[in-house]
C-alpha cells in the first residue's frame, strides 16, 4: 500500500486533549477502510502565518499512514465536514523517516537547552559604583550656510 504523511490544523478554540482525540478519530477512519496508522505526532498550538477563519493560531497534528488512496480520501472528506478542522494536506512519500519529524526535533532541542541550564546561577555580582561620563549635545537652532553664515533652520 502507498505511504502518506498527513498534516491537519484544527481551531484554537478546542483543547489539546480534543485535538489529540481528533487524531484518534481520523486514525479510526483509516483503519476501518483497510489502512494502518504507523505513527502520529501532536505539534501543539502554534501561530499561523495568516488568519484562517478568523483564527491566528491552530493545533497542528501529523499522521504517518500506510493506507489505500480511498481510505485517505475518505478521511479528508470527513475532515472537510468537520467544523473544527481548518486545513489539511496529504503527501505521498516513498518511505517514512525514522524518528520524530523536523518539527518535533526542533521542539526537543529547545527543551534540552532549557533543561541544561543551571537551576541556580548563584548571586549576582555586585557592580562597583562607577561614575558614568555622559556627553550630551544640545540641538542647535541654527545651521551654518555655505559661506559660513548662520541662518535659521526651516522646520
Amino acid at each position: 500500500m502507498p505511504l502518506y504523511e498527513h498534516v491537519f490544523i484544527t481551531r484554537q478554540d478546542i483543547s489539546g486533549a480534543q485535538a489529540e482525540g481528533m487524531i484518534e478519530q481520523f486514525g479510526a477512519v483509516i483503519t476501518e477502510n483497510g489502512g494502518t496508522v504507523i505513527g502520529h505526532e501532536y505539534w501543539g498550538l502554534r501561530p499561523m502565518a495568516y488568519k484562517i477563519n478568523k483564527n491566528r493560531k491552530g493545533h497542528y497534528a501529523m499522521m504517518r499512514l500506510d493506507a489505500p488512496s480511498a481510505a485517505v480520501l475518505e478521511m479528508e472528506r470527513q475532515q472537510r465536514l468537520n467544523d473544527n478542522v481548518m486545513r489539511t494536506v496529504s503527501f505521498r512519500v516513498d518511505a517514512h523517516e525514522d524518528g520524530p519529524s523536523q518539527m518535533m526535533q526542533g521542539k526537543n532541542a529547545r527543551d534540552e537547552r532549557r533543561n541544561n541550564r543551571p537551576a541556580d546561577r548563584g548571586p549576582r555580582e555586585e557592580r562597583a559604583e562607577k561614575p558614568q561620563e555622559t556627553t550630551t549635545t544640545a540641538p542647535t537652532d541654527k545651521v551654518a550656510g555655505p559661506a559660513g553664515d548662520k541662518k535659521e533652520e526651516n522646520a
